[in-house]
């Protein structure tokens, strides 16, 4: 019988690979971590001896720079346990660093390990043992389940010595985690870890956990003295005073505002515990400082709880200026007037964080925008009111930068002020004439486009329908194109005339910095899409060239979870079923039942009240928009495709490319 040879372009049974245990951290170690250098996977490790402290189990935190280039990081708290996990049968430290999406963080009902922590994913700590040529792990216990000094040594995320345990001595009493860290250095573009990051870091963990010593060890330098110590007892406030020294000689316009609230049992809508602490300082110049964190966690790009004290902050000087009548003439405030001045150390309590990717470096929960800004807000307001004077120096600080910003947009205005064209009646425009500001959105359907007039900022973002399909524009003549009606409204409307890949247009008419194309989740939606970006890339190439034409991703799915332990009942967005499969299986872990949450699907952005769609597609802190760039493909290739997929005498060779790519597509039938 003669068998079958396959050869490389073979698509079959055997060319599906599975990843096991750690193996697809090695073949992708980007997916998880940072690649530029081991730091982070050590701060993986250091997040661990965090989490124990923040608990309030550990008192000290021990990171040593040994002389052959490994890292140990030792705590006093509760020892990582020992004893055989009861399903999976395998010492539990072991599990912990071995295997992907395990540890202690799942488990945040009444009773969990930790309710708090940072780590969410438990990723963590088995990346570290993946990308290390040798992890060594020392466990101190006192409870009975694992009393006495447990040791186990991985190789490449592999046991090669396993578990050894040994008893304390009487007077022992010791407890705590000491884990060692031999980097692999093929994973790292540098060996070396930067010195002054991980101080930063260490140094941070110290202001955010009052009362525990943070010391590093640099026993690499062969000096003994060589030792540096962190622990604040006074916290944020310490720790501000002392960066904006070091970044700046400005004094603060007025005292540091301070405060620090956290949600109770009975608070609606957050569990127990949730809240922020935080120390702000306006000055008139020099370098502002800005750091936030999560759970510990330091979130270096921000994210919804840094947005969340920009809108309570706001809220309140507007207030206050509003309450005492000190805005002049003309002048209207906005949030990046109160917050361009502003320095501040924010650290956050979320139960269930949802960070952007593995390295945790923004937040994502749009209920953290909320929680912070509840808080803050009203204790500003509170401070101001009993403090007029400074709340008078305030004001008159973040009216400067208002005045500031009027007269620079004001430039622009001038610019651009002759020959305007009426402006299309169904648009529905934003009071701003800050161009890098404002933002179109252009809406399919009547209904849908009175959702987002409701639910928008009236400030900055305006409101275009359309209504049906826009004209197919991919051969259509430049000067026939507005007797397109929907063609013409958006030109107008944009302010910028039709122009090819070659011209330079004038582009100082330009009205909105951003044009949003906001269509339907699904199929007829991407349709829409599609004539859209055609036209803005037959005609209006320069928009997409500057970056000014974006995608709106509204969500598919809206998952509705019940109340669980400390958590209360949340709403939760998915974009697609990717998505919608990822937040069911969080569900799961967090222990809830399937069956116990509801799903519903958006068949269209109309069936989204005013709020939903803000909250989820138009919030600049809480949307996910697609910025449109032609990316490698170039400008010629892109034209080709174009071509293939629009020009109507490419029906053949269209038929071709959907017969050969297919099965690639998910059919929303």
């Amino acid at each position: 019988m003669a068998t079958k040879k396959t050869s490389a372009s073979d698509y079959s049974e055997s060319s599906i690979r599975v990843l096991k245990g750690l193996e697809p951290v090695k073949q992708r170690p980007g997916m998880y971590t940072r690649t530029e250098n081991p730091l982070h996977i050590i701060q993986e490790v250091i997040d661990n001896a965090s989490d124990e402290a923040l608990g309030g189990f550990a008192k000290n935190i021990l990171v040593t720079l040994n002389a052959d280039g490994s890292v140990s990081v030792e705590d006093d708290g509760r020892g990582i346990p020992v004893g055989l996990h009861p399903e999976e049968k395998v010492p539990t430290v072991e599990i912990v660093f071995t295997r992907l999406h395990a540890g202690g963080k799942f488990d945040k009902g009444s009773g969990g390990a930790y309710s708090f922590s940072g780590g969410l994913h438990g990723v963590g700590v088995s990346v570290t043992n993946a990308l290390s040529s040798r992890l060594e792990i020392t466990v101190w216990r006192k409870d009975e389940q694992g009393r006495g000094v447990h040791d186990i040594v991985f190789a490449n995320g592999d046991v090669i010595e396993k578990l050894q345990s040994r008893a304390q001595g009487k007077d022992d009493k010791k407890s705590g985690t000491r884990v060692t860290v031999w980097p692999n250095a093929k994973y790292f573009d540098s060996a070396a870890i930067p010195q002054g990051e991980l101080q930063r870091l260490l140094r941070s963990k110290a202001v955010l956990l009052p009362g525990v010593k943070v010391t590093l060890v640099n026993a690499k330098s062969g000096k003994d003295h060589d030792v540096q110590s962190w622990q604040y007892d006074q916290g944020l406030r310490g720790y501000l005073v002392e960066s904006l020294a070091q970044a700046s000689n400005a004094d603060p316009v007025i005292p540091l505002f301070e405060g620090e609230q956290y949600a109770s049992a009975d608070a609606e809508g957050f569990a127990e515990g949730e809240g922020a602490s935080w120390v702000v300082a306006w000055t008139e110049d020099g370098n502002v400082v800005r750091e936030s964190y999560v759970n510990l966690i330091p979130t270096s790009a921000g994210g919804t709880h840094e947005a969340g004290l920009r809108e309570g902050l706001f809220g309140a000087v507007k207030g206050f200026a509003d309450m005492h009548s000190l805005l002049p003439k003309g002048v209207k405030l906005l949030p990046e007037d109160v917050f361009a001045r502003v320095s501040f150390v924010l650290s956050a309590k979320v139960l269930d964080p949802q960070f952007q990717g593995q390295i945790k470096e923004r937040l994502n929960s749009r209920d953290a925008v909320r929680l912070v800004a509840g808080f803050s807000k009203p204790a500003l307001e509170l401070w101001l009111n009993q403090h007029v004077d400074y709340g008078k120096k305030l004001a008159e600080l973040v009216i400067k930068q208002a005045q500031s910003r009027l007269r620079s947009a004001q430039k622009v205005e001038k610019k651009k002020s002759s020959g305007v064209a009426v402006l299309p009646g169904k648009l529905t425009d934003c009071e701003s004439d800050d161009v890098t500001r404002n933002e179109l959105f252009l809406v399919e359907g009547d209904s849908a486009g009175g959702s987002a007039k409701m639910g928008r900022d009236k400030e900055f973002q305006a409101i275009l329908p359309l209504r049906g399909k826009v004209l197919n524009s991919w051969e259509t003549e430049r000067d026939r194109l507005f007797a397109n009606n929907e063609i013409h409204d958006i030109a107008v409307a944009i302010g910028v005339d039709p122009h090819g890949a070659n011209d330079t247009p004038d582009l100082s008419g330009l009205r909105y910095g951003r044009i949003c194309i906001l269509s339907d989740a699904d199929v007829d939606g991407s349709h829409i899409q599609v004539l859209l970006l055609t036209l803005f890339f037959k005609h209006f190439p320069q928009l997409i060239a500057r970056g000014h034409i974006h995608v709106a991703r509204p969500p598919l799915y809206r998952v509705d979870a019940p109340a669980r332990g400390k958590k209360p009942a949340q709403k939760m967005y998915a974009l697609d079923d990717g998505e919608l499969e990822a937040i069911e299986d969080k569900l799961r872990k967090d222990g809830v039942k399937d069956g116990a949450w509801s799903i519903a699907r958006f068949k269209g952005l109309g069936e989204m009240n005013a709020e939903q769609l803000w909250e989820t597609t138009m919030n600049p802190d809480t949307r996910r928009l697609l910025p449109v760039a032609l990316g490698n493909f170039g400008q010629d290739a892109s034209h080709a495709r174009f071509t293939m997929l629009m020009g109507k005498g490419e029906a053949a060779a269209r038929r071709a490319w959907l017969e050969e790519h297919g099965n690639e597509a998910e059919a929303d039938i």
